[in-house]
């Protein structure tokens, strides 16, 4: 957590409103985030994270996002200090919010009364998550949730059985890697099908040769290219449905 912490003092000290971790509870159980503010009008991005819980990798997208305009409250689902490395505790992790998508659900809307509180303007808010944060941006727009976008990185895409989008509203970025073995290209064909038919506004973008995570920097599977341009409509995704002042 060094690198979380000196960037807080930092940021403060540069004049920011707000910046750093942000403890909260759902439900009764400790949960830590990460807040920064752009300032008492700035929209508001709420990020969820990969696998592998709240790390650097969401602090440093976050100030990415403040430089632009946007305060941003980076989600913790696991836990408070619940920072997996290995993979068999990722899976574990994950699996158990898969299967219990209601305590999925609630611990978003429990990180969105938290954002709320720390001052961020959840009238005016888009979802954008990473790999299974992207997975999870998706169950939350199908419990209907009032948000003005949702975005995916190289998420997760099937439909759970049983589910639908005839809740959600809102508008859709979808940016992923034609070359993701991990999530085909037969769940990005289904999703679009999906949101014709629930009447959605989207857009779906794949990237040629981009792999699953291709946005996690200084990885095998960090493709610069469609980082970069998915990064850029992002930005610009995010200035028309919540327009930076």
């Amino acid at each position: 957590m060094k690198f979380i912490y000196s960037i807080f003092l930092f940021v403060v000290s540069a004049g920011w409103a707000v910046a750093g971790p942000v403890p909260y509870s759902v439900n009764g159980m400790p949960y830590e985030g990460y807040f920064v503010s752009a300032g008492k009008n700035a929209p508001l991005v709420m990020l969820i994270h990969d696998w592998d819980g709240l790390t650097d990798y969401e602090v440093r997208r976050s100030h990415m996002l403040a430089d632009k305009g946007f305060s941003v409250f980076a989600v913790d689902l696991f836990g408070k200090g619940i920072r997996p490395t290995e993979v068999a505790d990722k899976r574990r992790l994950t699996g158990a919010l898969y299967k219990d998508r209601q305590r999925m659900r609630a611990l978003m809307n429990g990180a969105l009364d938290a954002a709320g509180r720390q001052g961020g303007d959840v009238t005016r808010s888009v979802a954008a998550g990473y790999c299974f944060g992207g997975a999870a941006v998706l169950e939350w727009a199908r419990s209907g949730v009032n948000q003005k976008g949702f975005v995916t990185f190289h998420g997760g895409l099937s439909i759970p059985d049983g589910q639908n989008y005839s809740k959600a509203r809102g508008q859709y970025l979808i940016l992923h890697g034609t070359a993701d073995q991990v999530v085909p290209m037969t769940d990005f064909a289904a999703l679009a099908l999906a949101f014709e038919d629930a009447g959605l506004s989207h857009e779906m973008i794949s990237y040629s040769g981009a792999r699953h995570a291709f946005t996690v920097f200084n990885t095998d599977r960090y493709n610069k290219d469609a980082d970069q341009k998915s990064w850029a409509r992002f930005l610009s995704f995010l200035n028309d449905v919540i327009p930076a002042s």
